[in-house]
């Protein structure tokens, strides 16, 4: 006898929201590249061990976060509506629970008054990256 019900997991992942995925994970890794490199010129680039210490903390958030969250439900991949609103209530607990792991990787510190300025501009600018992407993905598709 076949168990009916869906778990938790597989309610909050469908597989139309695949695209939505790959362009939000683009658009993050894109949006903390240009943040490291504003706060450490180009060089940066050449550092992948430094540039890793910014972008896997928040990444790895947002793994946790989008999905339980619902950013790549069904209902996300059926609308900008939807989906833009999922992703953005997701990105908001990821950068904020990103920041303490962030502070504790090797070479990143900074004072209270400096995470909660990070935590802001990482809420506003993700959150405008994520929405202008979907948005752009559901008016193009």
């Amino acid at each position: 006898m076949a168990n009916s019900q869906k778990s938790f997991l597989e309610k909050r992942l469908d597989g139309d929201a695949l695209p939505l995925a790959v362009g939000d994970f683009v658009v993050l890794i894109a949006l903390l590249t240009v943040g490291a490199i504003n706060h450490h010129t180009t060089a940066v680039l050449s550092m992948p061990a430094e540039l890793a210490t910014t972008i896997l903390p928040f990444i790895a958030t947002w793994l946790v976060f989008a999905p339980l969250i619902g950013a790549y439900s069904a209902g996300a991949a059926e609308s900008a509506k939807a989906a833009i609103p999922l992703a953005i209530r997701s990105w908001i607990p990821s950068a904020i629970g990103g920041i303490p792991i962030w502070y504790l990787m090797p070479g990143n510190v900074t004072t209270l008054v400096g995470a909660a300025i990070f935590a802001t501009v990482l809420v506003v600018l993700g959150s405008l990256g994520l929405g202008i992407w979907r948005a752009l993905w559901f008016k193009l598709s």
